[in-house]
């Protein structure tokens, strides 16, 4: 657990490190109270589960986790958004991999990490997305480490 956690500092480290301070780079106070306040409710969300709701169908929880999470959006993207999208094959991979791999599949892990196992488990493995991230963009798409 502890060297999950310290891999998935270090993985923050190297994604923000380059970026704050620098005009443009995307982490502004913004980004980081955004960034703070969504893992404080996922952590949330996650005791909140574990301690209430962890003997229920996980169909019917994920589902109303959506449908939650899909009311917040839809209000946000009516006040801060164009409502202009441009269909193109991007897009149509970039939705197909959100809704069917992050979504479904990762949700539907999640969900069944949180029921059958250690809640610290699942926290060290949160921490790990970062540095696992990381490594994959530069393996796959040359991107640079600094």
């Amino acid at each position: 657990h502890w060297a999950g956690l310290a891999v998935g500092l270090v993985g923050v480290v190297i994604v923000l490190w380059p970026k704050l301070g620098m005009v443009g780079g995307g982490v502004t106070a913004a980004t980081l109270t955004a960034s703070l306040v969504s893992v404080l409710a996922m952590s949330a969300g996650t005791i909140w589960q574990k301690r209430y709701a962890s003997g229920g169908d996980l169909v019917s929880a994920t589902m109303w986790q959506y449908v939650g999470g899909s009311v917040v959006m839809i209000l946000g993207s009516l006040a801060f958004e164009t409502r202009a999208v441009t269909v193109n094959g991007e897009l149509i991979f970039a939705m197909a991999w959100l809704v069917l791999v992050l979504s479904v599949g990762a949700i539907f892990l999640l969900m069944v990490m949180i029921r059958d196992g250690e809640m610290s488990k699942v926290a060290s493995l949160f921490y790990l997305v970062p540095a696992v991230t990381a490594v994959i963009a530069w393996m796959l798409f040359d991107e640079q480490l600094n």
